[in-house]
């Protein structure tokens, strides 16, 4: 363990992803700035009861590729799609975790709701065969820190290790909170992320009963479902899958010559304290929350170029997160200004709960290296309440800091910015 230093530098080096628009970060990126959807009509189970069939689900995933088939039949996706992201955003680092640093690297790692599917497919086992046929194991691997131990167990990562739940908010909490225990001194490295696979049947049946799930523009395709920020938008698609981001200090990056996307500069978190679902009046949870995120350490609130914001395509929650950006960045967040870019890339992936943050911290870490913003699918009409630069078609444009923000059900907001890293 070091001495804590909060001005410890931290560099994302690795990234690994699992999503609706695909497995790995090369297709995943691709797709995003090609304005390739990743949504359409649900097969996890029979939607032709539902008014509402979509989702985006992930496809060509092998679980057996990442984990041991004994592990993989005790589990659920959930925790495969984590353990794939880490493992990919570990190879993409290139360090090599080994008996002699193996204790200086965490994993801050979670889940919205962990393994669902596992719980209920045993409470039917309970009541269609009898106690003594239910699984003993179900347990272990249904918990919200399931996946955090199985990264550990397959990688050899045996530092710091937690799982940050915050509902649609936890892939940012876990990402910004393992860059804190780098600074800590906690650890040298850190597999952070997010994971989720909520396209259950139960729970489709809930939110669709909270009328909270979007439909398509009328005549129009699936894929039209999400559309953040925009006027007609009506409200949110499930998706599914994981995002990893291997961070590690920066004078180790430095010294072991490895590939530097972007430094984590900023991250806020504060609570609405207002209802479970709806956000507070004004957005001013995630207002303070992004602020923290820009005072923490000095980032300029004008040089912040791009948000990648939880832009949900709900009527209400696109209102008040439109708000908050106001309130923290003042005009230069208006559309006419075309200042401060936002890339709804959940117009793409539905929204991905648990693994959201995560995924588009991937994207906006993509972003922050490439210079390019992908633009928003579906975005047309604009909203006079969102007054906001929506980019709807991808474009190259210089990206000094980016922000990616997410707020989540229970009130919780996080926020977290990156910095384009010069070799500074």
């Amino acid at each position: 363990m070091r001495t804590p230093d909060y001005q410890r530098r931290v560099v994302v080096t690795g990234l690994g992803v699992v999503s609706p628009v695909g497995n790995d970060k090369a297709t995943a990126w691709s797709n995003l700035v090609n304005g390739n959807s990743g949504l359409g009509e649900i097969t996890r189970f029979d939607v032709s009861a539902y008014d509402h069939k979509f989702g985006g689900e992930v496809h060509d995933f092998d679980a057996s590729a990442w984990m041991e088939p004994k592990a993989v039949r005790r589990s659920e996706r959930e925790m495969h799609f984590g353990v794939s992201a880490a493992k990919q955003a570990i190879a993409d680092s290139g360090f090599e975790i080994t008996d002699e640093n193996r204790t200086d690297v965490g994993v801050v790692f979670g889940s919205g709701a962990g393994g669902q599917l596992l719980m209920i497919e045993s409470y039917i086992t309970l009541k269609e065969r009898g106690a003594n046929r239910v699984p003993p194991t179900f347990i272990a691997n249904a918990l919200v820190d399931s996946t955090s131990g199985m990264i550990a167990i397959e990688t050899g990562a045996i530092g710091h290790n937690v799982a940050m739940v915050s509902a649609c908010a936890t892939g940012t909490h876990n990402v910004a909170e393992g860059a804190e225990a780098i600074r800590r001194g906690d650890c040298i490295a850190v597999i952070s992320g997010s994971t989720e696979a909520p396209l259950i049947e139960v729970a489709h049946a809930g939110f669709e009963n909270m009328r909270g799930l979007g439909m398509p523009r009328p005549g129009e395709p699936i894929q039209t479902v999400s559309r953040p920020f925009d006027l007609t938008r009506n409200g949110f698609v499930l998706g599914e899958g994981a995002g990893s981001l291997f961070l590690e200090d920066l004078e180790l990056a430095k010294a072991r010559g490895a590939h530097i996307y972007a430094e984590i500069v900023g991250y806020g978190s504060a609570a609405d304290g207002f209802d479970m679902i709806q956000p507070i009046e004004g957005g001013s949870g995630s207002a303070r929350a992004m602020r923290m995120a820009v005072e923490r350490r000095g980032v300029p609130a004008d040089e912040v170029d791009l948000i990648n914001p939880h832009g949900t395509s709900t009527p209400v929650g696109d209102v008040r997160e439109a708000q908050a950006i106001w309130t923290v960045f003042g005009d230069r967040a208006a559309g006419a200004r075309r200042s401060l870019a936002i890339s709804g890339t959940k117009s793409m992936t539905g929204h991905m709960m648990g693994a959201a943050g995560a995924f588009e911290a991937f994207a906006t870490v993509m972003s922050v290296a490439e210079q390019t913003v992908p633009g928003t699918l579906n975005y047309r009409d604009a909203d006079p309440e969102c007054d906001l630069w929506v980019v709807d078609e991808t474009i190259p444009m210089p990206i000094r800091y980016a922000l990616s923000n997410n707020i989540g059900l229970g009130g919780h907001n996080g926020a977290v910015i990156f910095k384009r890293y010069d070799g500074d």
